[in-house]
């Protein structure tokens, strides 16, 4: 576990113990319109599987939010913010959650490149992800299949650079 900063947040890695809590929150009312949710069975291969990483953001000591990377450490230096969701949105814990997750996978790997994928319309993630120095690059279209259809998705990433280069603290 790391130190707590702004929104009073400290960030830690996400065990098998922590699927529940993975699987209530990204079921909560709202996010099966912006996120996908999947069954223990997939969490827990997820968590074995080294090309992941499950993170818990931890605040009064109990989880309050969590997020999945793919391609953790990976050869090409790229890594995707696959799904991140907090249990009470609205607190700022959220963004101070993100925050410490760009300063996790750009101190503790060899990442280049850190992305992620929202729909267009969720001016409220775009908001955060933007203000944690994360840059819009485009639209790729019918790119994610969700509640059985396509929808168009918008790119944001965070190159090494830009993170090296920003204020601290954000």
């Amino acid at each position: 576990m790391t130190a707590a900063g702004a929104g009073g947040v400290t960030i830690a890695r996400a065990t098998q113990a922590d699927v529940p809590f993975i699987m209530a929150t990204e079921r909560l009312p709202g996010y099966a319109a912006v996120i996908a949710s999947s069954d223990a069975s997939v969490h827990r291969a997820r968590l074995a599987n080294p090309r992941a990483a499950h993170f818990l953001a931890i605040a009064d000591n109990r989880p309050v939010g969590f997020a999945i990377l793919r391609d953790w450490n990976s050869a090409d230096g790229i890594t995707l913010l696959m799904r991140i969701a907090m249990a009470a949105p609205g607190r700022g814990q959220g963004t101070a959650f993100l925050l410490a997750l760009i300063d996790k996978v750009f101190t503790e790997t060899a990442c280049h490149r850190f992305w992620v994928g929202q729909f267009p319309d969720n001016a409220r993630a775009r908001h955060v992800y933007e203000k944690a120095g994360f840059v819009a690059e485009g639209i790729a279209r019918g790119n994610v299949f969700l509640n059985g259809g396509h929808h168009d998705e918008l790119i944001l990433a965070i190159l090494r650079p830009e993170w090296a280069a920003r204020p601290t603290p954000l």
